[in-house]
């Protein structure tokens, strides 16, 4: 089978700036795969690494050891046929909504008239018809969320890279967000790694649920597969037996680590 996104006995060591004789170890020997359309979530404690592989795999970070191939082909680089929704939005506060979706196009070269076309298109696909004039200190978290997701969306990726992209956004509004980009996603599968703190969040979402240990040297602790039929609705899902068991078998294998990864900060 030939995965959309492979990542092969991937370690990550790092070097201290004031003494070259320390290193630090922040992902050891981790294999991860996707499949095409596959979402897959993933989780583990607070500085387990869950960032520095999602970097590994946009093509940000080389690995010290291991490989990485994409749809079967070695990386070497940035991975261009991958999207990257940050945390924080990466929008830019002197263009208006419509001009932060279409960015990415424009620099691409595409007349203005086609990016426009499609940036509207956009605007109304993430429920912001009509806001395409609005700056982004104009706009809530959550609608500054729809025009990071379209900014991203709009260029087509067959890979969708995110990091906590919901968790700085109230309750109900990431509930929203969530089931946006669900049927966003249902529309045109793209292969997703999903990187989050809230395993609720990873269950609803996905379609296999990655645990990793505590760092230093972090790796995968379990792999499962979230056979909770879709459609989804991120709210109701959570009270369906089968995502109560999935979350207690998930969080039985979790709670060591999160209390590991705890305590380290204490330190």
């Amino acid at each position: 089978m030939s995965f959309a996104l492979a990542l092969e006995n991937i370690t990550c060591t790092f070097v201290s700036r004031e003494d070259r004789a320390v290193r630090y170890t922040a992902v050891k020997d981790t294999t991860l795969s996707v499949a095409p359309g596959e979402f897959v979530s993933v989780v583990g404690p607070t500085g387990c690494g869950k960032t520095t592989l999602l970097n590994v795999a946009a093509g940000l970070l080389e690995p010290s050891t291991g490989k990485v191939s994409v749809f079967g082909e070695p990386l070497a680089g940035i991975n261009t046929r991958a999207g990257y929704l940050f945390q924080s939005e990466a929008l830019m506060p002197w263009r208006n909504a419509l001009d932060n979706i279409t960015a990415g196009l424009e620099f691409r070269g595409l007349e203005a008239r086609e990016y426009l076309e499609k940036g509207n298109d956009w605007l109304r696909r993430v429920g912001l018809g009509g806001f395409g004039d609005r700056y982004p200190h104009q706009l809530s978290g959550g609608m500054r969320k729809r025009v990071s997701l379209a900014q991203t969306l709009i260029l087509d990726p067959q890979i969708l890279l995110m990091d906590e992209p919901f968790s700085a956004l109230d309750v109900q509004t990431r509930q929203l967000m969530e089931n946006e980009l669900l049927e966003l996603w249902s529309a045109n599968r793209k292969s997703v790694v999903f990187i989050t703190h809230d395993l609720e969040e990873a269950i609803a979402l996905a379609d296999r649920v990655v645990v990793l240990s505590a760092g230093p040297a972090t790796h995968p602790i379990g792999d499962y597969r979230i056979d909770i039929p879709r459609p989804r609705d991120v709210a109701e899902v959570r009270l369906v037996p089968r995502f109560i068991e999935l979350h207690r078998e998930i969080w039985h294998a979790m709670k060591d680590e999160v209390l590991k990864g705890y305590a380290q900060q204490l330190q």
